[in-house]
């Protein structure tokens, strides 16, 4: 695990998909998916999703921010090298007091990080 690896903003598509094939972690406001990207590089990937079930176009960008916000202070602290996260707000995250957003999003980075198989594990773990 490097200490200064870059924390990369997911932008494509492909890589949304490939995280909801991953483990998934519900909390409050938040739904976080995770998924282990395999490709060798040390960077964390973050994306964030607010469909229009949650709301118009302004409450869809307050919680997009709001969420971006939570995984610049968290990400780092919490996330696996090596691996893609996307947040997905639900119907409580443009207004969820602040500190509880942030509990909710720790606990579901904290619960993935604590489920997740390193990939050098996953790998000796197939071969047997």
């Amino acid at each position: 695990m490097t200490e200064n690896a870059p924390i990369e903003r997911m932008k494509k598509r492909a890589a949304f998909l490939a995280a909801a094939r991953g483990a998934s972690a519900s909390r409050g406001a938040v739904v976080v998916q995770a998924t282990a990207r395999g490709d060798g590089r040390d960077a964390i990937g973050v994306g964030f999703t607010a469909t229009r079930r949650i709301g118009g176009a302004v409450v869809r960008n307050r919680a997009k921010r709001r969420l971006r916000e939570a995984a610049r202070r968290l990400v780092p602290l919490h996330g696996r090298w090596g691996h893609d996260y996307v947040l997905i707000a639900r119907a409580g995250t443009a207004k969820r007091p602040w500190a509880r957003l942030l509990d909710d999003v720790e606990s579901a980075l904290i619960s993935l990080a604590a489920n997740q198989v390193p990939a050098a594990d996953r790998t000796a773990a197939v071969d047997r």
